[in-house]
């Protein structure tokens, strides 16, 4: 089908974006468990406010249980603890977001957060603690920070345990918080810590058996302690280079996302917020070829693609939060219009206009052409932008629903007092 041809598909099927109009994608979400809402960048205001939205409806309407998030568990549970009214909790949601010191802090200490998070306090305090919604992070980069939680609640709790924990940490203390220098030296110098942090989960894994299930800090220490095998693992495969690295993060992402499902019973339902590069399934990508995969494909193969309902998100042109290192100070970047012939190039010419558009058994044949679709990460250079920010995909397949917004700007971030790299 030539761009033409797609273009008139596009007219003819998609539907001009309202607030109103979110609802229609909760009616196609219908029963399933498993909502995946992604954005194509980290840093882009509309893709917060909208996915923002879209969770209200879905814990309103639909009784979805939790939101799992592309970031660390640690400063994720603060801003759960601050949700669920926890005591000693924060006072406020910005005083919450201040554990987000890990690089890119924009990703989840921003202003577009807020009203989310202050709207499900709200909703909390009107139910009981076993029917509050929880907001989680799924990533595997805090191994530190991880390690350090666990030791702090065997602390707490009296456990001889922490003894295998304290061992963990120091087994790691030599690498100076630099996982890629941890990375060199288990890969090249047979140097790792893989006994010690395996040692612990099994620990925590028991001890976790022996609690009550509706312990939640239980949990927090159970994960953590995953975080911290998988971190390993992550970091000792990533200096090698390939696929390796990717798959360990994503499994473990789905790892903890079925763990926090198990955690909230057998009517658990969650809903994710993840680049569209982890929550549009791999195998209708170039990723497949490369032999990666991402939570979207290994969800709708575990859970049954009914029961997992994929939205991905995607803009023409505006500006962006990025650096332009890794670990450089953020900053508003200008995103030039969408590559001609990419799949946001052919929406902004079906209709400058925000749109929703579903990927339904009539319109899905019509879309399942391999064509460039944008990705921005948190590092960016828009200069360079056609060389590596389009992934060849088939719509159709790697989405089942798709909200596109013509022009959007930049995320407003808090000022942290300071910033891990």
């Amino acid at each position: 089908m030539g761009q033409s041809q797609l273009i008139n598909e596009i007219e003819k099927n998609a539907i001009p974006l309202t607030i109103d109009r979110l609802d229609l994608i909760v009616e196609a979400i219908g029963d399933a468990e498993y909502v995946l809402l992604g954005e194509a960048s980290h840093g882009t205001s509309e893709f917060y406010t909208l996915r923002a939205e879209l969770s209200k409806r879905l814990i309103r309407d639909k009784g979805f249980s939790f939101i799992a998030v592309e970031g660390d568990w640690p400063s994720c549970f603060r801003v759960n603890q601050y949700i669920k009214s926890y005591p000693d909790s924060d006072p406020t949601a910005q005083e919450a977001m201040q554990s987000f010191q890990r690089w890119p802090t924009w990703m989840w200490a921003n202003r577009e957060l807020i009203p989310l998070l202050n709207w499900m306090k709200d909703w909390n305090q009107q139910r009981n603690r076993d029917e509050q919604v929880g907001f989680y992070g799924l990533d595997v980069y805090s191994l530190w920070e991880s390690m350090e939680e666990v030791i702090k609640y065997l602390e707490k709790t009296g456990s001889a345990d922490v003894e295998i924990a304290r061992k963990a940490f120091s087994c790691f203390e030599p690498y100076e918080r630099e996982g890629q220098q941890y990375g060199v030296y288990a890969a090249f110098f047979s140097q790792n810590c893989e006994d010690e942090v395996v040692q612990l989960l099994q620990a925590m894994q028991t001890k976790k058996h022996s609690m009550k299930s509706s312990h939640e800090e239980a949990l927090g220490a159970e994960i953590n302690s995953l975080v911290a095998v998988n971190a390993e693992r992550y970091y000792h495969s990533m200096v090698r280079g390939g696929p390796e690295s990717w798959n360990i993060r994503d499994e473990h992402m789905v790892e903890a996302l079925n763990r926090l499902v198990q955690f909230h019973g057998k009517r658990a339902k969650a809903i994710i917020w993840e680049h569209n590069t982890h929550i549009g399934d791999a195998r209708a990508t170039d990723m497949e070829k490369e032999g990666m995969v991402n939570v979207g494909q290994l969800l709708r193969e575990q859970k049954g693609q009914k029961n997992v309902y994929a939205v991905g998100f995607g803009t023409y042109q505006g500006t962006v939060i990025a650096g332009n290192a890794w670990g450089a100070p953020m900053k508003s970047v200008k995103v030039p219009p969408a590559d001609r012939g990419s799949w946001e190039d052919l929406m902004h010419r079906a209709g400058s206009f925000d749109k929703i558009l579903f990927f339904n058994d009539a319109s899905a044949p019509l879309f399942d052409e391999e064509i460039g679709h944008r990705a921005i990460g948190v590092v960016y250079d828009p200069r360079y932008e056609r060389y590596g920010n389009y992934v060849p995909s088939r719509m159709a397949q790697r989405y089942d629903a798709f909200i596109y917004v013509d022009v959007t700007k930049a995320l407003d971030p808090l000022v942290l007092e300071e910033v891990l790299v």
